[in-house]
Order: structure tokens, then sequence, then C-alpha cells
């Protein structure tokens, strides 16, 4: 089957803008990195755009599912449907990828695997745009591997246009999969508003005896924006996400892991904005609010956790002409928790950045810095410098920069606070900050039917954080441990050197009226080496071979997707579950639908070929699952 889909895969290559009006790939456009509007030629980085109606199209129920399918992102998923999914760029850690919802950051302050739960809704999102490499300089610290912004259609900058959508799904299939979407958008002449909701459970595909992997996943958002006069606009996104499903083995290979979780979020987002003339000034207030309750099993104390992130920015871009801009700002952060596990505790992050875009012709360079100040590791210098060379159909490009990183609460304090502590993970506060350098050079070809790209990079880090196993005389601070326990203590691992390549290629055609093509592949190469002669948990867990596939086509009123992933990794055993990673696994999905007026009928194969995986050890995915659906779009 793996043999028939990737030969599908290469003749569909050769066949050489499928829904070039619905779905345009967006290899060239403008978009907001460095928060200000420029070419994507001209960034100097190697960019992904996916629309938000992509979710629509692809046998996709939650958004690490759609990331899943990205260039060079790696999910590694726990559970499905939202559950729970670690996001890697680059092979980096999942704290080293910031996630972004229109220019904000999301990253909890709890853990980075709660980076996944996103509080937006499909019929929001406007695009979603995946920075490749270093950018603390231009968005903040946790941006080693890249940065993932999601734009929503309420925040995009670009012009007023009438209009308006609405749209209802329903979907139902095995082990009591129900899932439910709504969305209303619409735009006017001095007015933007969207409302939407998912909602998604399921009993679950068995995981051991008596234990399911049920889900219960909500997300509802609301936004608006409007032009309070001809230079000034008021924006304000408001969300709430609940997500609640079975957790056993998410993080330990216990046999007395049965664990579930509850998480909730609030998040708010204010922006004020002026634009007159040359100058557009911005001021960001988002408040994030987090709850999460874990049980590791039915007798045992809950861990509860609550936390809060309040972020405080202003932005001054300044556009002196079609080749030359320069943007500098300001942020200030606090991040609380409040937990019977980790403690209480607060921290305080402040920075001020500049940047500029300046284009020589056909040459283009993008300098950048920022100065951070982290009651974690004091003040430190982040520069960074991108530059381009187009030529024709081609791009050539290069950049460096630095990036910096410190630990979070779970990193620091997990179960600090605790009375007595048999195994698991176990916090270290004296953890010093991450440093590292990444060097990248890449070219890009792009035609009206075809793009492609090749980058390879060098990433340098030392002082990485991540979970080492231990005993309980390997950690100095063991009152509240079991001499006889087995834990993974979080150190810092002297050096690490990540070296990779990775190849996208698109290519879209429209045969006809009737007949339209849409094909995106990408291959990542990983190599990573460290100095510990100890293997750390998350570090190497990454893929050292990534290759993923999306393939569209719409023939009159029929559509048929298919996506599928090739993984190779370290392979990792757990006797006492009966658990393993294998050295490779391959997915495919597929989803058919029917187009009919304002009403479209589906049908999604999730897993069509039953792979038995985990993308972390002890995790059990699940495997084929068959569901179907009706959508309404008005």
């Amino acid at each position: 089957m793996k043999k028939c889909f990737f030969v599908t895969i290469t003749k569909m290559l050769f066949l050489t803008n499928t829904y070039a009006q619905e779905i345009p790939l967006m290899e060239n456009v403008n978009i907001t990195n460095s928060r200000s509007i420029q070419k994507n030629s001209t960034t100097g980085k190697n960019i992904a755009i996916i629309e938000g109606k992509w979710f629509n199209m692809l046998p996709v129920l939650s958004m690490d599912d759609l990331l899943k399918y990205t260039s060079g992102i790696e999910i590694q998923q726990r559970g499905p449907a939202g559950s729970q999914a670690d996001i890697i760029i680059r092979g980096g850690t999942f704290q080293q990828v910031l996630v972004l919802i229109d220019g904000m950051k999301w990253n909890d302050a709890i853990t980075g695997h709660f980076s996944g739960y996103l509080p937006i809704t499909p019929s929001e999102i406007e695009r979603i745009e995946i920075i490749k490499g270093p950018a603390s300089a231009m968005y903040g610290s946790e941006a080693v591997g890249g940065v993932i912004n999601i734009i929503s259609k309420t925040f995009n900058r670009k012009k007023n246009q009438k209009s308006q959508s609405k749209n209802a799904s329903l979907s139902i299939g095995e082990y009591g999969l129900l899932g439910m979407t709504i969305g209303v958008n619409e735009e006017k002449e001095k007015i933007k508003f969207g409302i939407g909701s998912v909602y998604n459970i399921a009993d679950g595909q068995m995981l051991r005896p008596n234990n399911r992997g049920y889900f219960n996943n909500q997300t509802s958002s609301g936004s608006i924006s409007f032009l309070i006069s001809p230079s000034w606009r008021f924006s304000l996104h408001s969300a709430y996400d609940a997500r609640s499903f079975a957790a056993q083995n998410f993080y330990t290979t216990l046999l007395s892991d049965t664990a579930t979780e509850k998480v909730s979020s609030w998040w708010n987002h204010l922006q004020l904005q002026q634009s007159k003339g040359k100058n557009t000034n911005q001021i960001n207030i988002t408040y994030k609010k987090t709850s999460d309750q874990y049980t590791f099993n039915p007798v045992s104390v809950a861990n509860k956790n609550n936390s809060s992130n309040l972020q405080l920015q202003f932005i001054r871009n300044h556009k002196s002409s079609e080749r030359f801009n320069y943007l500098f700002g300001a942020l200030a952060e606090q991040k609380e928790i409040q937990s019977n596990d980790r403690g209480n505790h607060i921290n305080r992050h402040a920075a001020i950045f500049t940047s500029s875009s300046i284009q020589l012709k056909q040459f283009n360079i993008n300098p950048g810095i920022r100065l951070v100040h982290d009651e974690n590791y004091r003040l430190e210098w982040l520069p960074q410098l991108n530059a381009s060379y187009t030529f024709s159909h081609f791009v050539f490009r290069g950049g460096i920069g630095k990036a910096i990183r410190a630990a979070d609460f779970t990193e620091r304090f997990n179960n600090y606070n605790k009375i007595y502590v048999k195994g698991g993970s176990i916090g270290n506060p004296d953890l010093t900050a991450e440093q590292s350098w990444s060097y990248e050079l890449g070219t890009d070809f792009t035609t009206p039917i075809l793009s492609a790209s090749l980058t390879g990079f060098v990433r340098d880090q030392k002082n990485l954080i991540d979970f080492v196993n231990s005993t309980f005389f390997d950690i100095p601070r063991n009152l509240n441990l079991d001499s006889n326990g087995k834990y993974a203590y979080a150190k810092n691992v002297k050096s690490i050197t990540t070296k990779g390549v990775e190849f996208d290629l698109s290519i879209q055609k429209k045969f006809s009226t009737k007949l339209q093509l849409i094909s995106k592949t990408s291959l990542l190469v990983l190599d990573s080496k460290t100095s510990d002669s100890i293997p750390s948990y998350y570090i190497l867990s990454h893929a050292r071979l990534l290759a993923q596939q999306i393939i569209v086509i719409r023939y009159q009123k029929i559509e048929f997707a298919v996506t599928g992933i090739y993984k190779e990794r370290n392979a990792q055993t757990a006797p006492a579950i009966s658990a393993e990673n294998t050295p490779s696994y391959f997915l495919c999905n597929i989803k058919i639908q029917y187009h009919g007026k304002g009403l479209t009928t589906f049908v999604n194969i999730n897993n069509l070929n039953d792979t038995k995986y985990s993308d972390l050890l002890g995790s059990r995915m699940p495997g084929r699952w068959l569901s179907g659906g009706l959508s309404l779009f008005f």
C-alpha cells in the first residue's frame, strides 16, 4: 500500500491550480513576517502558508491534525482530535516553537504540551504562517525552531470588503464519534466580526482492558473589529477552550498509569491600531487563563494547576518607501501559576526590539535585534540577519540568528510541592536558560504551476533543557522522593547540534473547468548529536526522516483528498505496558466529498492502513477510524 501510494504521488507530480481560484498556494504573497507586510520572497526565510479553508478539504478533526501534514512540522500526538500534541519544527523540542494568534504569544506558562490547544475555530482562520528557523529577534524568546502565526479573518490587515459566509457541519463515526462545527463571518465597510464553535466527542478505541481513549473537546470563539475613525481601528477576540480526555501513559510508561486530564483556557486579545500616512502604531493587550487537572489513577491525588499570562505590546511600523521599512516595539509579560503540585510562582519578562526590511533592486536584507530581560536569565541580546536575492523564477536566501528559552513552570517545579512522589518527572528550579545559534541557506523556484524549495540548516545549542532518566541519588532535592522510584529529572544537556535538509514541492493544475489537481510534497532529513552519554527523553524523539504528502483532486462535484506521512525515528520499547515506538511507520488518510448546492456530504477514513503506532512511547494512537457527515455553506 505504501509503495502504491508514493507511485501515485510521483505520477501526479509529473502531470504538472487545483483550486486556482478557490485554494491558492500563496507561496509568494504578502505575509506579516517581521510584523510588517512584505513579500514572502523578500524575507530571506523558508515560510509555509496554510489557508483556513484547507480544514474542510482534508480528513482532519483538529488543528494539530491539519498541522501534521504541513511542510517542516512534525506533530507528535498523544491522542486524537486535539487531545494533546507536541509541535516540533526542525528537530527541536516542543518547547522551542513559538505559537502566535494574530501576532501575540499563545504558549502556556504551565507547559509547552498545551501549545496545540488553540482557542480559535476553523471558520475564523484566514491563514496560518509557519516560519521555519529562528525568529526570536522579531517574535520572542521561544522561537528557536520556528514560529506558527495563526491569523484570523477579523484581525487580518487587508482592507474591508463586503462579504459574508456561514457554515455548519455534522459528522458521526465509529467509537461514538460525534463532531459539530458552526461558523459565521461577515465583513462590511467599517466592521468585521466572526463567531464559531467546534465540538468533538468520542468513546475512543481501546487502550488497555477497561480503558478507552475517550475525548470531549470543544472550542467557542468570537471576534470583532471596527473602524473608530478613518485612521483608528479597534479589534477584540475572546475565546474559551475546554478539553477532557484519557491521558493514559501520556507522560509515563508505568502500568499503574490510567490517567485522565481536563484542560480549559480562556483567551482575550484587545488591539488598537492607528494607520496614518507612512506610520502604523499598534497596541496589543492579551490575557490568558489556564486550568489543568491531571489525575494519574483513581487512587492518586489530582494535580491542580492554574496559570495566567498577561502581555502588553507596542509596535510602531514606518514604511519610508516600497523598498525600505522598519519597526520598533516593546513587550512586557507576566506569567503566574498556583498549583498543589508545582507551588505558587511568578515570572516577569520584558523586551525591546527592532527590525527592518531593505530592498536594493533584486537584493533584500532583513536585520533585527531584540534585547530581553527575564527573571530566569537576566539580560540577553538576540540578533538575527536574513537576506535574499531574486533572479527570474529563483530566490536564493540565507540567515543567521540567536535564540534563547527559559524553563517553564513544569520543567522547574513539577512534583516539587508534593509530600510523597513514587515516580515520574521531577522539576529542577536551578535550570539554566537554553541558548542556540542557527544558520541556513536555501533556494526557491516558483512558476504559476510549480513551486519548489530546498533548504539546509544547522542549529548549535547549549544548556538544552530536557528530562533524563535518573535515580533517587541523582536528584539533589529528593526529600519527598521514594529511594526505589523511577524518575525523569529535568537537566541541562551541555550541547547538541542538529543538521537538516528540507525539500518542498507544490504543484497546482487546472486541466479544465471539470478537473483540478493540487499536490504538496515535503521531505525533512535530520541528524542530531548530543554531548551527553545518557539520552534524554524529548530531544532525540524527533523523526530522522519525515515525508508528508497532500493530494486533492476535484472532478466536477466530487472531491478526493489523500494525506500521507512516512516517519523514521529512534526505536523505543516499554515492556511493562507492552508498548513500543517502531523504527518507522506510514499513515494514510482519505476524504471523499460530494458538493451539492450549498450542501456537501463527506466520508473520512483515518489511518486507512490500520497502522499500530505511537509518536511518543506509551501513548497509543488509534487504528482505522471511519466517519462521515454533512456540511452546509451559505
